[in-house]
């Protein structure tokens, strides 16, 4: 209108300019308006929202209009959230089965106990053959309730790192040699023979808790043996390492375990055989117990298996 006016000299330039500075600060100013109450307060709010719900870090700089800025926080928010949601439900499907397993692993002995004192209250308590046996499977089953509390409150120290190691100086050749003592009975019933790779002529000194150490030992040939085939072999290899760490590997001819559940071993009350094993006893707790001990000394575990050849758990020790 300005210029067309100007054309037809009915405005000056003085008016022409005035106009056209006044139309432009009008329009500048209504623009500037309708950006700041219908965009940018609404950036802000989603702004202010995410800020809220990220309670580690309260954003306090400005808030500015860059779209790209905000798009780029909204995307690294929202992947940061998948991220915990996917953990969270993880989390939520081992607590579900962990949860299943504990109960039918107390449930069993549970119901074995209530089962023979009910039968001893109904009046089999009188005969005096039937009630002695009875008490005996009673207290069996009383015995691995006892078994399987002890492993949890066990993993529940090492777990929250309350359970105090004796870090001490001992030999472990000795050690394995006690465990192989300890379970030679055990190994005669299936004619499973425990031995060493080789003979080991001077001892091996190492660094760790020696009682948790053979706990740790004896858990691994416990399950060698009950996994193992008959007439089969569980060996036991000291090796170097680097400069001050030393592999102790035990080493069986088993049925091995399927590439799938190997990463699943050390879960507390994982089974790879669900039925078998139960028939086999154990709390369901002994490679979970042995994987927190292991790495409560600042150490790795490693397994490596095949179906019908064998399987070789092994972790590592501070060389004395």
């Amino acid at each position: 209108m300005g210029v067309f006016l100007y054309l037809y000299h009915v405005g000056s330039t003085f008016q022409l300019a005035v106009f056209a500075f006044a139309t432009y600060s009008v329009s500048f100013l209504i623009i500037q308006y309708r950006v700041e109450k219908f965009i940018y307060k609404r950036i802000n709010k989603i702004y202010k929202d995410l800020t809220l719900l990220e309670s580690v870090s309260f954003r306090k700089n400005s808030i500015t209009t860059d779209m790209a800025t905000l798009t780029k926080q909204i995307d690294q928010y929202a992947k940061n959230k998948k991220l915990e949601i996917e953990t969270l439900k993880v989390r939520e499907e081992y607590r579900k089965e962990f949860m299943g397993n504990v109960s039918h692993e107390l449930k069993t002995p549970l119901f074995t106990v209530q089962g023979y004192l009910e039968t001893l209250l109904d009046g089999a308590i009188h005969d005096e053959k039937v009630s002695s046996k009875y008490l005996e499977r009673a207290n069996k089953g009383v015995e691995r309730l006892i078994y399987i509390v002890k492993d949890l409150d066990m993993i529940t120290k090492l777990e929250v790192g309350d359970l105090r190691l004796d870090i001490a100086t001992f030999d472990i050749v000795q050690l394995v040699q006690s465990v192989f003592e300890l379970l030679e009975m055990k190994a005669a019933k299936k004619k499973i023979t425990l031995t060493f790779d080789m003979h080991y002529k001077e001892p091996i000194m190492v660094k760790g808790d020696e009682e948790r150490i053979q706990q740790v030992l004896t858990n691994l040939v416990v399950n060698s043996i009950k996994y193992g085939r008959e007439k089969g072999t569980t060996e036991v290899s000291i090796e170097k390492l680097i400069k001050n760490k030393v592999i102790v590997r035990v080493t069986d001819n088993g049925e091995g375990i399927e590439k799938k559940n190997i990463p699943r071993l050390f879960e507390r009350f994982y089974r790879v055989d669900k039925s078998g094993s139960r028939k086999e006893g154990g709390s369901g707790l002994g490679l979970a117990i042995v994987k927190h001990i292991v790495e409560a000394h600042d150490e790795k575990i490693y397994v490596e298996s095949e179906i019908n050849i064998g399987s070789e758990f092994s972790f590592t020790l501070e060389k004395a």
